[in-house]
């Protein structure tokens, strides 16, 4: 038997060594568990190869912020490289010295009849009385079931294969979905000089600074991003805000597109042919992210009032309501070279039992606990608040998970299971 063959015997393992699993990593760490964390490539992968080039982060830098670890940077109203967080992560990777064995796919993850887990990897099997899935929600790019009849000329691309403008073909691109992601492409492959259109469906609008201050600032000072998961409308799919971090700290939305040239269009439900088709709701759509703003600009400004913050930022401001295109039923393709797919990502968990996903193939779980015992999910947005797929939040969620998993553990030892099954 080799080393690889071997069966390695652990309280927890831990899946993914991202700001999630590093974060957990740190809290089990404290609390003298003993544990591993599983990555399949190297620690910060996604971060370091599935983001483009120009990708900053959407948080202002103040706001990177692991267990035990602060910023404390000299640009915290600055918004952070992909290449800057990737270092950061391996940095405080070190720091924690936590346990990672890296190159390590996980194949699957079975109940053991006596109670606890087998994890199969690529290289060797544990076995272990709790896992945590600390994977990440941006691993399985989401397209449409009408993507395969896109005609054979246009090349389609996800955010995940997207790099630089320069990549695509010098014609028309095709932009669909209207969160973070799409409206951040749509704007920088304009600026290449492209002609674009973006499909736009359900979204969040949001300004870059509000009153003088960034937004996040806004959001955390009055407690919206500590709302919990039962709190928030929508939470199983919320689109991602519609922002950008830039140097020169631009608001990004559906108006400053418009002002760039980019052509907007409403969500594409289907192809016929040489045509996308179109839906008639961008008006709606439009309306009520805008009745959404404006209620979260209220909010702030009754916030700042009572707070009696009025004198130390700038005055209330008026923001213009999105301006919504004449509809259109279809898209012609004929001219089009190329289609983004920025439709969000599909749960992706093919290592474990099916049993424990519902019809999406999401793990079923009630606040990051999931149904089937002894197993925890960490990192996915709104898993327990707003906040949950941010670097700022998944501390406070391992926090909270840590405690769960204690619990569970030393009930499993005063019942007389505490060692791993098979030991």
């Amino acid at each position: 038997m080799t080393a690889d063959d071997a069966i390695e015997l652990v309280d927890v393992v831990v899946i993914g060594a991202g700001q999630a699993g590093l974060a957990m990593s740190r809290h089990l760490s404290e609390q003298h568990r003993d544990h591993v964390v599983l990555e399949r490539h190297e620690v910060a992968y996604s971060w370091k190869h599935e983001r483009w080039d120009s990708l900053r982060l959407l948080t202002p830098n103040w706001m990177t912020r692991l267990p035990g670890l602060d910023y404390d940077g000299s640009s915290p109203d600055e918004f952070d490289t992909a290449h800057d967080v990737a270092e950061q992560l391996v940095r405080y990777s070190r720091l924690i010295d936590a346990p990672v064995r890296q190159h390590t796919d996980v194949l699957a993850v079975r109940p053991r009849s006596g109670g606890g887990f087998t994890v199969s990897t690529t290289r060797g099997t544990w076995q272990c009385r709790a896992v945590v899935v600390a994977s990440g929600a941006c691993v399985a790019p989401s397209t449409p079931p009408f993507a395969d009849r896109v005609p054979e000329h246009i090349e389609q691309i996800n955010p995940l294969g997207y790099r630089r403008p320069s990549q695509l073909r010098p014609g028309k691109t095709v932009v669909v979905g209207a969160s973070a992601s799409g409206v951040q492409l749509a704007d920088e492959i304009a600026r290449s000089g492209r002609e674009v259109v973006l499909c736009a469906g359900q979204h969040v609008r949001m300004p870059r600074h509000y009153r003088g201050v960034d937004i996040f600032w806004w959001m955390e000072t009055t407690g919206m991003l500590d709302e919990s998961v039962n709190d928030v409308p929508d939470r199983h799919h919320p689109p991602s805000m519609q922002l950008v971090g830039t140097p020169e700290h631009r608001t990004l939305d559906l108006n400053a597109l418009q002002d760039l040239g980019v052509t907007i269009t409403g969500r594409m439900v289907g192809i016929d042919d040489r045509r996308a088709l179109v839906d008639d709701q961008l008006e709606r759509y439009c309306i009520e992210a805008d009745a959404a703003l404006f209620g979260v600009l209220s909010q702030i400004d009754r916030f700042a009032e009572q707070r009696g913050l009025d004198a130390e930022v700038a005055a209330a401001e008026t923001v213009e309501p999105t301006r919504v295109p004449s509809p259109a039923d279809s898209l012609d393709l004929a001219d089009v070279e190329t289609i983004v797919w920025a439709t969000g990502f599909a749960p992706h968990f093919p290592f474990l039992d099916p049993a424990w996903l519902d019809e999406r193939g999401a793990i079923r779980h009630d606040g990051g606990v999931a149904t089937h015992p002894g197993l925890y999910v960490l990192g996915l947005p709104f898993t327990r608040r707003r906040t949950s797929s941010f670097i700022s939040g998944v501390g406070g969620d391992a926090a909270a998970l840590v405690g769960e998993l204690s619990c569970f553990l030393d009930d499993a030892d005063h019942a007389g299971l505490g060692e791993v099954a098979g030991s």
